[in-house]
């Protein structure tokens, strides 16, 4: 499996997975917030042609992670998979239209469900967060290489940090920096919101949970959703740093311009 992000951050996330032979392989999308015509540009910058991607999975209905994906859709045929929460959701925000279920493109999945997608496996959890019905995941290839996604997320539960604990390489919400955010332009409620039970990840909160990962499955980390006006990449480097060195642990750090450019990880490495 490979991965690869084409921006993350409040003004759009999109993550693409890889998995399988180079002539017939599972191509996923995980959100798309971004416009159809701004996707396909950044899809290029990857090499993936948009006619590829088998599916979007699409975590909750905030707008920089569901803004593109029903015109991706419509454009290109690929079939959505979502909550039903998620997708009443994105009905009363006019997302998309109710006649669109009947194409055969919107598939509706539980929460706690196991979905399978060509050569993927997803394993989806719900998480605090302020919307509708909203999930993240594991995804797992058909070599038994796992990678977790945890973003737009307000607390760490012992169930989501359960479910991390079985990822091989992670992608990690650190969204803002406490002192920054107290200090920062925001308007009270935004900042009651952010730094809420149900709103996002501090640098100190993720810390924590990669603390908690103590199976030792975990080789390699992805930071991601910083704020621009919250966070410091060089806070954020200097935290995980102390965190994950010490353990042989490695990590980058996805951006909102140019996101994280494909990472491949060997599944034999991790064998037991």
């Amino acid at each position: 499996m490979k991965f690869a992000s084409l921006g993350s951050g409040s003004e759009g996330n999109c993550w693409l997975f890889e998995c399988g032979a180079e002539k017939a392989p599972t191509r996923l999308m995980v959100d798309c917030g971004f416009a159809v015509k701004e996707t396909v540009a950044r899809l290029e910058r990857v090499g993936i042609d948009p006619q590829a991607v088998d599916a979007i999975v699409v975590t909750h209905e905030h707008g920089d992670h569901i803004g593109g994906v029903f015109k991706f859709s419509r454009k290109f045929g690929t079939p959505v998979y979502l909550t039903h929460g998620t997708w009443r959701a994105a009905l009363r925000s006019r997302l998309t239209e109710p006649d669109y279920l009947e194409t055969g493109r919107v598939v509706l999945i539980d929460s706690h469900s196991p979905i399978q997608i060509k050569k993927l496996t997803l394993h989806p959890f719900p998480v605090p967060h302020d919307a509708a019905e909203p999930i993240q995941m594991l995804i797992e290839s058909s070599a038994g290489f796992i990678t977790g996604i945890l973003t737009d997320c307000g607390s760490a539960t012992a169930h989501l940090v359960g479910m991390l604990n079985r990822a091989h390489a992670l992608i990690l919400e650190s969204n803002h920096c406490p002192e920054m955010l107290s200090n920062s332009p925001y308007p009270p409620s935004l900042k009651k919101r952010v730094s809420g039970d149900y709103g996002h990840l501090s640098n100190q909160v993720a810390c924590d949970i990669l603390k908690r990962l103590t199976s030792g499955n975990l080789r390699f980390v992805v930071a991601a959703h910083l704020s621009k006006t919250t966070n410091c990449k060089d806070v954020v480097q200097q935290m995980w740093h102390e965190v994950l060195s010490p353990r042989g642990i490695g990590f980058d750090i996805a951006c909102q311009e140019a996101g994280f450019a494909w990472r491949s990880l060997d599944p034999t490495a991790f064998a037991a």
